[in-house]
């Protein structure tokens, strides 16, 4: 029973997604003054996925300068559900087109990931695998930081690896083999 138990613990552990939430700082992370926020290290090619409320905001300073993570691309009006603060329906956000830096243009307050030098536009809801071997880490993207606030939460999840998911099965033929070894046990007596 006790091999059970630790073979079905192990399957659970190495089957499971690993889903962390991060706290992204407008000014603190921004790509133009800030430090970039280090989260998971993930491989070349594993898929992972990037997630947060399209009511989480923070700013790139004076109204209307307030985005969700996919940024400053069009009118934003303030909402009952948001964290503006402002009453609803202030106007709060506009497009303000994008910012390039490194060789990499995204819009003006979205999320974007960066993996050694390779950048990619998280924004509210991304899945997709990663370009290179490193640790994820997540920036306010911005041409100046002294004047943003807030923060955004981004909840980043890794998707196990083959090789994970070759010892979960793994695990699960032994779990069997266990039982069928118990059972002829059982049936020789």
């Amino acid at each position: 029973m006790m091999i059970f138990r630790i073979a079905v613990a192990a399957v659970a552990i190495a089957g499971s997604a690993n889903a962390t939430t991060f706290t992204v700082a407008a000014m603190g992370n921004s790509s133009s003054g800030g430090t970039a926020l280090a989260t998971i290290a993930l491989h070349a090619g594993q898929s992972f996925h990037v997630t947060a409320s399209t009511n989480d905001l923070w700013s790139a300073g004076a109204l209307p300068r307030y985005s969700d993570a996919n940024g400053l691309t069009g009118t934003r009006f303030a909402a009952a559900t948001d964290d503006s603060g402002q009453p609803v329906g202030t106007q709060i956000g506009t497009n303000f087109g994008t910012w390039t830096q490194s060789g990499f243009s995204a819009p003006y307050g979205a999320l974007v990931g960066q993996i050694g030098s390779t950048f990619t536009l998280l924004g509210t809801n991304f899945s997709g695998t990663a370009a290179a071997t490193g640790t994820l880490k997540l920036l306010y993207w911005d041409s100046n930081n002294g004047d943003n606030t807030g923060t955004v939460a981004a909840t980043v999840t890794a998707v196990p690896e083959p090789a994970v998911w070759a010892l979960m099965i793994g695990g699960f033929g032994l779990v069997g083999a266990a039982q069928r070894r118990r059972r002829s046990g059982y049936a020789a007596a």
